[in-house]
């Protein structure tokens, strides 16, 4: 695992497979996504405070893997939008996504990923509802790569969390592997709405200059 200042207050987990975020407010800290279900130990390495809550951007194992680890360890509050929580408890399936042919070589090299274990999610929430992180962390539904995908926008901090629903891989981007890529071009579409100054994402670099523009340019791009 690599750990990278985005910007003070923010750093970057960078894993094998994806990414998690670590968002400090003094002694407390959110961690933004958990890696897969190997990730508990080297996300621990990193943490220097009070691991206050976790918030799960999407039901994929690359994202839910290690919560259920941390959060029993540390007594953080687990946070996922009210459609993902019941598969992130383990109580329904997710859907598998609908690939695009250029996706199909793509997730042939993805290499096989641990299962997450079921997590208990403390808190389910909806677009537009506000988490007490950041100055206030503003939920924004972004459907399509799952049904109930979040990003996470800091309107303070000029701050959004995107989830896969952009990738930033080479080149910024509509994120891989949806379920229904319609829905998901209307969340990029929202997302270059947003104005936001740095934007850090579920797999790629974090843009900390012209984020804005960077995604403006993906949606125009993406039909």
């Amino acid at each position: 695992m690599d750990v990278i200042e985005v910007r003070p207050g923010l750093r970057m987990l960078r894993f094998r497979v994806g990414a998690a975020y670590v968002w400090q407010d003094g002694d407390e800290l959110t961690l933004i996504d958990t890696g897969t279900a190997d990730c508990a130990a080297q996300i621990e390495e990193a943490l220097d405070g009070r691991l206050r809550r976790i918030v799960l951007t999407h039901w994929h194992e690359d994202h839910t893997g290690s919560a259920r680890e941390l959060a029993a360890r540390h007594g953080a509050e687990v946070v996922a939008h009210h459609l993902e929580a019941p598969v992130i408890r383990g109580l329904a399936a997710g859907l598998p996504p609908v690939l695009e042919p250029f996706e199909v070589p793509i997730r042939a090299a993805v290499p096989a990923l641990p299962p997450a274990p079921p997590c208990p999610v403390d808190r389910e929430v909806a677009d537009g509802d506000v988490l007490e992180f950041g100055g206030g962390a503003v939920v924004v539904a972004v459907p399509g790569h799952t049904d109930g995908s979040i990003a996470l926008h800091l309107p303070g901090q000029g701050v959004l969390f995107t989830g896969d629903a952009v990738a930033n891989v080479g080149r910024t981007m509509l994120g891989v592997f949806n379920t229904d890529r319609r829905l998901a071009t209307e969340s990029l579409h929202r997302l270059a709405e947003l104005g936001a100054e740095t934007v850090v994402f579920g797999h790629g670099d974090p843009i900390v200059q012209d984020a804005a523009a960077a995604l403006r340019g993906a949606a125009a791009a993406t039909l």
